[in-house]
């Protein structure tokens, strides 16, 4: 295909993924004197920390997404393309895209992450993910759906799996997924479903470690624990998955459960276009970046956020895979663009770490903030309060906040809809193709 934009008037920086990340750096070029070419294969930012509030019907999914095009409306050297990105020239400079060639003078990968199975098909075929608001949906209207087949069942024995929601992965977003998941159980079910009693519907939450949320405290562990079994959810710690059909997910233990519903956050690899070395692909398919966020071997390439792994003595297995790592690497990378183009030294990549919170339910949450611990219902309100400011845009800021209090007050509030039936695609006969699956 032609090669696009080539009457550039400025260096071109191209940023491929509209993540955190990579709407940073396009921010922090406002005004510049660059041109920045955004590239996304949607045309949205998504606030993923409140992804878990779309598939359990909290939230509607345009409360968490925000047009690209909106967001950058004012900067004047800003251009938005919806593309997939196929691979990178780093020698020619050059990205292959399904829109044609495109030429750039610095490039950011921002393209983050998506679920990793480890390997195992089956259940990539047939436990869930939540990575993005398509996906979310898929849950919600699934979650959904396997009540209404319960109550079609005769049986116990038969009801039983459509009513078992089994959460792989215990961090913050198995842990707030699974706690939302109760609240539908403790407060919801009987409600719409006047023939079903809360204890027909089990939630587990399967952990392969001897404690959930590991990267926090361990008195935020330990509360985060005990909330989740006040709402009734079922917590298996050391608890390895080994399998799942569809019908049974079976443990390392030999032991199992039968479910219809398997969601699964119990890992996430870094996504990316051909054309990187296989040689700086480190553990958890992320590029090894240098201390300025350059991709090793590319000195006009940078990477930032789940992709990227910044390896050092201090970090030896990089930073955590969170929104403000994404963000403050996004800006900083911005900065030292405008260095390079004045010709002035670059600087070394620091973060600063503003803590950790998850919530678990209705007035409970747990915080980190450096050596300062709390949890309850005080840390519920921060959290609400930090992931209210952190959406873009007036409206969703409004509109949230209307469902949280309207759901506070009722307990009955929600998007309880089946839109679109969720079913399973057909199994693919061939492997997946090495492309990037998707950018953020």
């Amino acid at each position: 295909m032609k090669t696009q934009y080539t009457d550039n008037k400025f260096p071109r920086v191209v940023v491929v993924g509209g993540g955190f990340g990579g709407i940073e750096v396009a921010k922090k070029l406002k005004n510049k004197e660059v041109e920045v070419l955004l590239l996304d294969r949607n045309n949205h930012h998504t606030f993923q920390p409140l992804l878990y509030q779309v598939a359990t019907g909290t939230l509607d999914a345009p409360s968490i997404a925000f047009p690209l095009r909106k967001m950058f409306r004012k900067q004047e050297n800003f251009t938005f393309r919806i593309a997939d990105v196929h691979g990178i020239d780093g020698i020619q400079k050059t990205l292959h895209t399904d829109i044609g060639d495109i030429a750039y003078d610095y490039l950011v990968i921002a393209t983050g992450a998506t679920t990793n199975f480890f390997g195992n098909k089956d259940l990539e075929y047939y436990a869930m993910p939540m990575k993005n608001v398509r996906e979310a949906v898929n849950i919600r209207s699934f979650l959904l759906q396997n009540i209404e087949e319960s109550l079609l069942a005769f049986t116990e024995t038969a009801r039983t799996p459509f009513l078992n929601f089994v959460v792989v992965g215990g961090g913050p977003t198995g842990v707030e997924l699974s706690g939302a998941i109760a609240e539908i159980r403790n407060h919801i079910l009987s409600k719409d479903y006047p023939e079903l009693k809360r204890e027909d519907m089990n939630v587990y939450l399967v952990e392969g470690l001897p404690k959930i949320l590991a990267n926090l405290s361990p008195q935020a562990s330990a509360k985060a624990e005990l909330y989740l079994k006040e709402l009734g959810v079922k917590v298996l710690l050391n608890v390895q998955v080994t399998g799942y059909n569809g019908e049974i997910i079976t443990f390392a233990d030999g032991k199992s459960i039968p479910t219809k519903t398997v969601l699964w956050s119990a890992g996430v690899m870094g996504q990316f276009p051909v054309g990187i070395n296989p040689d700086i692909v480190v553990r958890g398919n992320r590029i090894r970046i240098d201390e300025e966020c350059r991709v090793v071997g590319m000195n006009d390439v940078f990477a930032i956020g789940d992709v990227a792994a910044m390896i050092t003595e201090e970090l030896p297995r990089g930073h955590p895979g969170v929104a403000p790592v994404a963000q403050q690497q996004g800006r900083f990378v911005a900065k030292n663009i405008v260095r390079l183009l004045n010709n002035q030294p670059t600087e070394k990549f620091k973060y600063f770490d503003k803590g950790s919170m998850a919530t678990i339910g209705r007035n409970k949450a747990v915080v980190d903030i450096g050596k300062v611990r709390f949890q309850g219902f005080f840390a519920w309100w921060i959290w609400m309060f930090v992931h209210l400011m952190s959406l873009v845009g007036f409206r969703n800021r409004v509109v949230t906040f209307i469902n949280w209090a309207i759901n506070y007050l009722t307990f009955n509030a929600g998007i309880r809809l089946i839109i679109h039936k969720y079913r399973r695609p057909p199994k693919r006969t061939e492997e997946p193709s090495e492309m990037s699956e998707s950018h953020r």
